[in-house]
């Protein structure tokens, strides 16, 4: 088996993650892997943000801002110290370019592809990860306080640190169940 195959069936979502994050060159090589995505027409349809620090006090901050009024202190206090659960947050953005061979979802693909390869890389680097999107991915009060463009969208939220505490494997489903072959 390669480290390749090895690292992807290794793979796992960690939600409880803790201090050190990736330091700044595992993190540069992480970024590399993530610019070697699939990309039409080499559009390079993509970029990230990294939250760490005071930052993620800030990311919460913006989260619950999304609050309605009739949202409950819960509810507020949830999304405030949901950037807290790891000790770095890494924002992918898909950035949609006009052109004529490569469609929007086309991009949105490969900046999701970007982002899963970072994701791998960091685990294979012995970090831990979780990517999320959710309600905060898709709305505008996000996005605009993040900066993101009229062309651009979240593509995930990927929380990386180290594994505070080992988790049960995940079962996986049987191949059956998802592969078939055409015409059948």
């Amino acid at each position: 088996m390669t480290a390749v195959i090895d690292a992807l069936l290794k793979r796992s979502s960690e939600p409880r993650l803790e201090a050190p994050a990736p330091d700044p060159e595992t993190l540069s090589q992480a970024f590399d892997c993530a610019a070697r995505a699939p990309d039409h027409a080499l559009l390079r349809p993509w970029r990230y943000l990294v939250v760490e620090g005071e930052g993620l006090k800030s990311l919460g901050e913006l989260f619950a801002s999304t609050c309605g009024p009739d949202a409950t202190e819960k509810e507020r206090n949830k999304l405030l110290q949901s950037p807290l659960r790891a000790p770095m947050v890494i924002v992918g953005i898909a950035c949609h370019q006009s052109h004529p061979k490569v469609p929007e979802l086309e991009q949105t693909m490969s900046a999701a592809v970007g982002l899963g390869y970072m994701l791998l890389a960091l685990q294979s680097a012995g970090f831990g990860g979780m990517w999320r999107t959710g309600a905060m991915a898709y709305h505008p009060t996000v996005t605009a306080g993040l900066g993101l463009g009229s062309n651009e969208l979240i593509t995930g939220f990927l929380y990386v640190g180290t594994v505070a505490s080992e988790k049960a494997a995940v079962p996986r489903p049987d191949q059956a169940s998802f592969v078939q072959r055409w015409p059948g």
